[in-house]
């Protein structure tokens, strides 16, 4: 099992100041193997920050990114998974299912992380798992009028088994929820169309009543303490 957080789009400080305290409470030090960031981290004090919690971090360039070692691209392998990572911005059209899952067999990946939107989207599609962990400080996107809601994910990988749970701020409230995916076998692969899964494009999910975190760690504690 490797415990890998996905966060981005955090804008700091150039539209907003910091992570929401109630998100900074659960990212404790020590408990997860991986940060895989989908860009726009913006300063180094907040990528600093980040490798307080997770030594291991991956950051893709995003389009407010200036360290040019930042990649537009990455691929991380968690056997016999194939992850790949960009930020979404150069994918035309922004956001679309079908740029993104083009994106996906051009890295031939079995999951596609992204980011640009700052919406937490899940879904699956075409035998593969797609997932935007949206905007972590729920930072403006500058593409609509309506405050993002603040979001990450953790992603509980399993072989080839990869268990997400979203945390979203919600009325200053931490929602959680739960999607489970499994990479079929190349027998089982489908055919070219999504399927609807839930919370408007997610994968097999768990209503708020389920476990909201690994080993049904209640949200009002820390997924990792």
């Amino acid at each position: 099992m490797v415990l890998v957080l996905l966060i981005g789009d955090l804008h700091i400080p150039y539209r907003t100041h910091d992570l929401p305290a109630k998100f900074k409470k659960l990212l404790v030090p020590g408990k997860i193997q991986q940060i895989i960031c989908t860009g726009n981290v913006c300063d180094k004090e907040t990528y600093d920050y980040l490798r307080t919690v997770a030594p291991d971090v991956h950051v893709v360039r995003g389009d407010y990114d200036e360290d040019p070692r930042f990649p537009l691209s990455l691929t991380i392998t968690h056997p016999p998974l194939r992850i790949g990572v960009v930020h979404g911005h150069l994918n035309v059209p922004v956001g679309e299912l079908d740029s993104l899952g083009a994106v996906a067999r051009q890295m031939d990946v079995d999951v596609l992380i992204s980011g640009h939107t700052h919406k937490f989207e899940a879904i699956e599609h075409q035998g593969r798992f797609f997932v935007n962990p949206g905007s972590a400080t729920g930072a403006w996107s500058g593409k609509s009028l309506i405050d993002p809601v603040p979001s990450f994910a953790l992603m509980d990988v399993q072989g080839p088994v990869v268990v997400t749970y979203v945390y979203r701020l919600i009325e200053n409230e931490v929602k959680v929820e739960k999607i489970e995916w499994r990479k079929p076998s190349q027998a089982d692969r489908p055919p070219s169309h999504s399927s609807g899964l839930g919370l408007g494009r997610e994968g097999s999910r768990s209503p708020s009543g389920g476990p909201s975190a690994p080993r049904d760690i209640p949200p009002s504690t820390s997924a990792w303490a």
